[in-house]
């Protein structure tokens, strides 16, 4: 998981040394993440976090304010291994119609990987403040735009049918949801498919989407 400090600088710390904040702040998610699927939001203390991340509370505050702080690191990490994800398939990728497919796997390993992390943050993104709830679905609209951006090209290319503006845009919201409908239903798509077999029948119908 990357966890840049400039993409987090909203977030306060007293430490100066980006790359500690960066390998603390992972520590501090990964930690969190669990304790608030479990307990809720709500109920987990900022004390359970410091001792399930290794840290002392008053190193902790280093790093975060408060519980808010680390569910927003939480969206900003899953936002930052996305496009992590998509920047390496599309250097990957040889062309055509395999850029689309490899750019689908990424995204979808990545929520494979992440599963607790989205899960969490659709639960309780109303828990942020209103200006970081605003940033986090920025960032979702933002994510899409890189399907869109790979769509567009394809079709420009020929690689695609010459789909539209609103088709390219209502096809990359596709791929979007399908990939956060693992985490949601990975209750039930779990005990029936591998993630490489939901991975291949995905990525079919969103090319059949492509064709019509």
């Amino acid at each position: 998981m990357i966890l840049k400090a400039e993409r987090t600088k909203d977030v306060q710390t007293q430490i100066k040394n980006p790359d500690l904040v960066e390998r603390r702040r992972r520590q501090i998610v990964d930690a969190s993440v669990q304790l608030f699927i479990e307990n809720g939001f709500h109920k987990t203390t900022t004390r359970q976090i410091a001792k399930a991340a290794g840290l002392s509370i008053g190193s902790l505050y280093e790093y975060v304010a408060s519980k808010e702080d680390v569910l927003y690191l939480v969206c900003e990490a899953i936002h930052a291994e996305v496009e992590k994800g998509v920047a390496e398939a599309l250097a990957r990728a040889a062309g055509g119609q395999n850029t689309l497919s490899e750019v689908i796997r990424e995204y979808f390993l990545v929520c494979h990987r992440m599963s607790d992390h989205i899960l969490l943050i659709y639960q309780e993104t109303q828990s942020l403040p209103r200006q970081w709830q605003d940033r986090v679905l920025e960032n979702e609209v933002r994510i899409t735009g890189l399907f869109v951006e790979v769509l567009a090209r394809l079709t420009a290319f020929g690689d695609l049918p010459n789909l539209d503006d609103s088709t390219i845009e209502l096809i990359a919201h596709n791929i979007s949801v399908l990939g956060h409908m693992w985490t949601f239903r990975r209750w039930f798509l779990s005990r029936h498919y591998s993630i490489d077999d939901y991975i291949e029948l995905q990525t079919g119908f969103v090319l059949r989407l492509c064709k019509t």
